[in-house]
């Protein structure tokens, strides 16, 4: 054997030697560590069951618990050990695999999300993943601002995908892609949601698009309390796609709005309010029941700003403009019985009665 292969065979019997002592300390030590650190930067209670290292430098943990807040089963990264040493933390290929969170948010609005705290002059090292892959993870949210005992939804098979676009190369932009299944505490599955594009955001650029299918609305009935309807919903089927489009910061919605199958509890008549709000369904709906809405929103990439009232008045716009296309006969059946309460409300409002 050539006198050169021999030391490429020690050497490389010799990394391997050191990468096994290595491997050994650092799943008999790092464990206590990790758990000390966060104890120490989030304030709450941690424990990990393991810590390995594998070729050709990929780090695993596996059984971390973070407080109440997080359960994951496994978390698998490769370190840049060149970016190490000029204080930066570049990390490849990471890997969350069946993550548990609880979400909570308490009656004054607060969630329970730590928050990492620095030491006074302490500068945190930069951190940038090159991508990130989320597997078979489970949010459950709790919200007792709405709901003393806590309202709970759960969003189930959460997979989530974020990698830099690979052409151009000098691109700062990243692919997303999400999709997850919203469930019920009891378990039962009521809708889907589905996200995919890519975004900019340096310079403030994004193409993606957001589907929400087959998915019953009651489930979020504390949030949207009468504005849907002053009658109770049994039933109410959503299915929206919308486009996200923004250039050099200014970001354009477009939705489409599908809701059908409206079933109401049977109830005594009721008083009709004089806010419209509350009965834009009752008033806007085609001769099934069923609403479909097309609008547009424009805000802003960095800050997209909107209110409450200001979806309202979207909504109601759009719907409107439905309205004004029925024939005078459907609009009559609808509302024949508050067309006087309701013209005081908008000049075009009262056009559309008045037609």
């Amino acid at each position: 054997m050539p006198k050169i292969f021999k030391v490429l065979f020690i050497i490389i019997a010799i990394l391997v030697v050191i990468f096994l002592i290595a491997s050994i300390l650092f799943s008999i030590y790092a464990p206590a560590i990790v758990e000390d650190q966060i104890r120490q930067n989030l304030k709450v209670k941690a424990s990990l069951g393991k810590i390995s290292l594998s070729m050709p430098f990929t780090v695993t943990l596996e059984k971390l618990e973070i407080g109440g807040l997080a359960n994951i089963k496994k978390i698998s990264f490769s370190p840049n050990l060149i970016a190490l040493l000029f204080g930066k933390v570049v990390i490849h290929g990471l890997t969350i695999t069946e993550p548990v969170i609880n979400l909570e948010q308490g009656s004054d609005g607060k969630l329970n999300l730590p928050v990492l705290e620095q030491k006074p002059g302490a500068k945190a090292p930069e951190f940038y993943p090159t991508s990130l892959k989320i597997k078979d993870a489970k949010i459950i949210f709790t919200d007792r601002k709405v709901s003393a005992a806590g309202y709970q939804v759960v969003a189930d098979k959460l997979d989530i995908s974020v990698s830099k676009v690979a052409f151009p190369v000098t691109s700062l932009a990243v692919n997303i892609s999400a999709s997850c299944q919203l469930s019920n505490p009891a378990g039962k599955a009521f809708g889907k949601v589905n996200f995919s594009g890519w975004i900019d955001y340096p310079a403030r650029d994004m193409d993606a698009k957001l589907e929400i299918k087959d998915t019953d609305i009651t489930n979020f009935s504390p949030y949207y309390g009468n504005f849907i309807s002053n009658k109770k919903l049994l039933s109410a089927i959503l299915n929206l796609a919308s486009t996200f489009k923004a250039k050099d910061n200014a970001l354009n919605i477009n939705t489409d709005f599908n809701l059908s199958g409206l079933v109401y509890e049977e109830a005594a008549e009721e008083e009709i309010s004089l806010d419209l709000a509350k009965n834009a369904l009752d008033l806007f709906t085609n001769s099934k029941g069923n609403l479909h809405l097309v609008f547009d929103i424009d805000t802003k990439l960095d800050n997209p700003a909107l209110s409450q009232d200001k979806l309202k008045n979207i909504i109601l716009k759009a719907a409107m403009k439905n309205l004004s296309s029925q024939s005078p006969e459907e609009i009559a059946d609808k509302v024949s019985d508050v067309i006087d309460k309701f013209k005081g409300y908008g000049k075009g409002l009262k056009e559309i009665f008045g037609k």
